[in-house]
């Protein structure tokens, strides 16, 4: 509205200089009258013809990269920039001084990020912008149209056009390389110590997935579909006996994170995407549980896929849980199945976690305890509850920055 009620008043200024000119020319005459005349006529020519300026049908590209990272890298991990390139083409004759462009990224919790960037065209009426957005967060984000906006030499008039197509993608959570989980298989005893080398275990008749064909493969192996749709040969891979069934129980809890919510949930997050990711590279069977609002159980699986679907929910995950972690275990009590692995991410201390981690054990679950610390906790210096977790045998280990984790499961941080 006040963008059409400023070009409004343009024009109405061009209108009254237009006619005071006429009536100069009208009623003083002479050849001063007439040029000014004649000239405002051009002038006015120049800003009428500025409607087919050609930007009105611009088009243009845009690609991104994130700097730094390898050629081979496609997604993006929270804290990463993104490198945005826009060629952009404008048809036509019509002299241009410069070109605005404004580009728009909206994160999926509508969180906006606005651009502007400028070029002169080129001879071809052409032209190419880069910038760099700042660090993003983990989540789904959008472009949508590209703006191209340009003024007449004497900056009056507008004309603006837009190309481009709605372009998605996915900021995944920040994770850490794990060379090993020796420091977490000391402390495990149980239905854990049985998978000590999965892949001389014995196999199930459960697909799992498609695998390269390896010399002296069977023939009832090979998976005819994905070699024929591949032109490569392939063979079915199957799931082992005895691969280690690991649950990652996210605490989604706001209030146990105290005042530092932003920044240790997306630790906890972190430190969960990790540990999914360093399971599922070792050929185990990874399983992730968070309660929120709603319960989100993936079984316990290997596989990219089963990476796929776990990443993609912590890319979107909040901490929404109206409950502490204690009670969110009982909402899931139907879908913990005795007999795995749970590795709880949480910042809760105190009675209110061994209380959770009793329960697991009742139902016949191994616990372990990986604590998001605070300055809180290292002030008050209460240790009390982790000697008693000590005592009854699950081991706890405790980060306050994503890159301790590494040296923590080898066995150098247990608390």
């Amino acid at each position: 509205m006040a963008a059409t009620k400023s070009k409004r008043l343009r024009w109405q200024l061009v209108a009254v200089i237009y006619t005071t000119s006429l009536f100069y020319f009208l009623f003083q005459g002479g050849k001063t009258a007439i040029m000014l005349f004649m000239i405002l006529n051009l002038l006015l020519v120049y800003l009428v013809l500025g409607r087919w300026s050609g930007i009105g049908k611009v088009s243009g590209s845009r690609s991104y990269a994130m700097p730094g990272a390898a050629s081979h890298e496609h997604s993006l991990s929270a804290g990463s920039a993104l490198e945005v390139n826009l060629q952009v083409k404008i048809p036509g004759y019509y002299p241009l001084p410069y070109v605005i462009i404004r580009d728009q990224l909206q994160r999926h919790n509508g969180q906006k990020l606005a651009f502007e960037t400028s070029f002169v065209p080129n001879w071809k009426r052409s032209g190419q912008v880069s910038y760099q957005t700042p660090p993003l967060q983990r989540g789904e984000y959008r472009f949508t149209h590209t703006e191209c906006l340009s003024y007449d030499v004497f900056g009056l008039f507008e004309h603006a056009g837009q190309f481009g197509t709605e372009t998605v993608f996915s900021v995944l959570p920040q994770t850490v390389p794990l060379r090993q989980w020796s420091g977490v298989q000391r402390g495990i005893r149980g239905p854990y110590s049985h998978a000590i080398a999965s892949r001389s275990a014995k196999e199930t008749t459960q697909i799992n997935g498609v695998r390269e064909y390896l010399y002296g493969d069977r023939l009832s192996r090979v998976h005819w579909n994905a070699t024929a749709k591949t032109g490569e040969w392939k063979s079915k891979a199957f799931e082992r006996e005895s691969l280690p069934r690991t649950v990652v129980i996210l605490d989604r809890n706001p209030r146990g994170y105290q005042n530092e919510l932003a920044t240790r949930f997306e630790l906890a997050v972190s430190t969960a995407a990790s540990l999914l990711e360093n399971g599922l590279k070792g050929d185990t069977a990874m399983g992730l549980l968070s309660i929120g609002e709603t319960v989100t159980m993936v079984a316990p699986k290997a596989g990219i896929e089963q990476r796929n679907v776990m990443l993609k929910h912590l890319t979107f995950v909040d901490a929404d849980a109206s409950h502490p972690l204690y009670a969110s275990l009982q909402r899931a009590d139907s879908l913990l199945e005795p007999g795995s692995f749970a590795v709880v991410v949480t910042p809760d201390t105190g009675t209110d976690v061994i209380r959770s981690m009793e329960w697991l054990s009742r139902k016949g679950i191994t616990p372990c305890l990986l604590h998001i610390s605070s300055a809180v906790d290292l002030l008050s210096h209460n240790t009390s509850w982790k000697q008693v977790m000590r005592e009854r045998g699950w081991p706890v280990f405790e980060i306050r920055q994503l890159q301790e984790l590494p040296s923590v499961l080898e066995g150098s941080g247990i608390a």
